[in-house]
C-alpha cells in the first residue's frame, strides 16, 4: 500500500486527520473529511480478483482528505498493529479513468503500526476497526496549477512553464484479510544443508559467521546456496527483508561489511540492492542462511564500492520478510 500510494499520491502519508479523531481509535472505523461527497457513489461487485464497478458524478472533487467505509464487510474487525491485505482501485476524479488497479494481482500489505498512526491518522483510523471484506473510499484533493516562474532578466530567457493542475484522486480499497505480523527471527531456523565442494567455506565463531575464500574459484554465474533451509515464507523480489549479513571480497577475503559486527540487523527492499542479492535471495525462505557468491557484474562492477571490489561473497541470514 505504501509503495502504491507513494507512486499515486505523493505526500499522502504526511497528511493528518481532518474530520476524524487522532486519539486512540474506537472499535469501529473512523471517517474523515466531507463524507457526504460519497453519498452518491455506487459500487458494483464484479467478483474475486476484479475491481468493483464504480459510479459517481463527475467531476468528483474534495477540498480535504476524505475517507469512509462505503460497503461494510462481514469478517473480523481489523485491529491495531495487524497487517491488512488490500486491493486498490485508483480513479481520476475528473473523468473516472483508471490510474491504478491492483485487484488482479497479489494483495498489498498495509501495516497498521505506530508509524502509520503518526504519519497518516486519516488512513490508520479508517482501517483500524473496519471489518474484513469492507470497501473503503479515500479521496485526495487535486492540486491547482502552479503559476509560471518569472523569466530571468538575462537575454533570451523564457518563462518556466506552469505546473499542470491535477484532479482529485478517488481510491476504492477493499480489505481482503487481516492478521498479526510474523515476528522477526533473532537467528536462522531450519534444516542444515551441506554445500557442494569448491565454494567458500563458512564457520561460526561467537555467534557470527566467518567466511574462508581459500581455494574458491571465481564464479562464472551467481551462486545462491542454502546453508540453513528456513521454514518460513518464500521471499519475493518486492519484499522488504530484515537480515543479518557479512560480506567479503572473493580475492583476498577482506571483510568490507557486517551487520553482525554492528550488532543490529538491517532492513531494505530487495529490489533496491545489488542484482546479486535480488536474484540470489528471491525464492529463498525466511529462516534461511544463504551463501552468495556474486560475480562483479551483479555487484559493483569493475569500479567496486569502497572496500567491496570484484567478485563478492556474502552470508545472509533471512530473519523476516514483509
Amino acid at each position: 500500500m505504501r509503495r502504491l500510494l507513494a507512486i499515486l499520491l505523493p505526500g499522502l502519508l504526511l497528511l493528518t486527520a481532518c474530520g476524524g479523531s487522532t486519539a486512540e481509535p474506537e472499535p469501529t472505523s473512523q471517517s474523515a473529511g466531507d463524507t457526504a461527497k460519497f453519498d452518491t457513489l455506487k459500487l458494483t461487485d464484479n467478483g474475486d480478483k476484479k475491481a468493483p464497478g464504480v459510479d459517481f458524478p463527475k467531476p468528483f472533487e474534495v477540498a480535504e482528505p476524505t475517507v469512509k467505509v462505503v460497503a461494510e464487510g462481514t469478517g473480523d474487525t481489523v485491529k491495531a498493529n495487524q497487517i491488512a491485505n488490500i486491493s486498490v482501485l485508483a480513479l481520476n476524479g475528473a473523468d473516472g479513468s483508471t490510474l491504478e488497479d491492483t485487484f488482479p494481482g497479489e494483495p498489498e500489505p498495509l501495516e497498521l503500526n505506530d508509524d502509520l498512526k503518526t504519519n497518516s491518522a486519516v488512513i490508520y483510523n479508517a482501517f483500524v476497526g473496519a471489518k474484513v471484506g469492507s470497501s473503503i473510499a479515500l479521496a485526495v484533493p487535486g492540486q491547482k496549477s502552479a503559476p509560471a516562474a518569472s523569466p530571468s532578466p538575462s537575454a533570451g530567457a523564457t518563462p518556466t512553464p506552469s505546473a499542470p493542475a491535477s484532479p482529485t484522486q478517488l481510491l476504492i480499497i477493499k480489505v481482503l484479510s487481516a492478521g498479526d505480523p510474523t515476528p522477526v527471527l533473532d537467528k536462522p531456523q531450519g534444516e542444515t544443508v551441506t554445500p557442494p565442494a569448491g565454494l567458500p567455506t563458512v564457520t561460526e565463531k561467537d555467534g557470527k559467521p566467518e567466511i574462508n575464500v581459500e581455494g574458491a574459484a571465481a564464479p562464472t554465474a551467481l551462486v545462491s546456496q542454502d546453508l540453513i533451509k528456513g521454514t518460513g515464507a518464500t521471499v519475493k523480489e518486492t519484499d522488504t527483508l530484515t537480515v543479518d549479513y557479512v560480506g567479503v571480497n572473493l580475492v583476498g577475503g577482506t571483510k568490507f561489511d557486517s551487520s553482525f559486527d554492528r550488532g543490529e540487523p538491517a532492513s531494505f527492499g530487495l529490489n533496491e540492492v545489488i542484482k546479486g542479492w535480488t536474484q540470489g535471495l528471491a525464492g529463498k525462505t525466511v529462516g534461511s542462511r544463504v551463501l552468495l557468491v556474486i560475480p562483479k557484474d551483479l555487484a559493483y562492477g569493475d569500479a567496486g564500492q569502497g572496500e567491496a571490489k570484484g567478485d563478492l561473497v556474502f552470508v545472509v541470514d533471512i530473519l523476516g520478510a514483509k
